[in-house]
């Protein structure tokens, strides 16, 4: 989570727009940056990642940007394409 921490307060800091509607936007938001940092994390670019999907990069890029609408099934075959398990949790 500190990755993720800091890469908000590094957007928040160098783009107005993504600040002022950060809140509203913030769980659409948190799902897709927590992705690309797995993505990341596993060393992957977003075409080789891509390519293990069998889908093209621009997919992985609105997954990443634009995450509100995504399906449970896409996020399993994500994280199991990164060597990662999907864990949901309702607090």
């Amino acid at each position: 989570m500190k990755t993720l921490k800091s890469y908000i307060a590094k957007r928040k800091s160098s783009d107005p727009v993504f600040a002022k509607s950060f809140e509203s936007g913030y769980k659409e938001f948190k799902i897709g940056v927590m992705l690309k940092v797995a993505r990341e994390e596993a060393g992957l670019t977003q075409e080789q990642l891509a390519q293990k999907l069998n889908t093209k990069k621009t997919a992985i890029s609105r997954i990443e940007n634009h995450a509100e609408d995504i399906k449970l099934s896409t996020l399993e075959k994500f994280a199991q394409a990164l060597g990662k398990s999907l864990r949901i949790e309702v607090t």
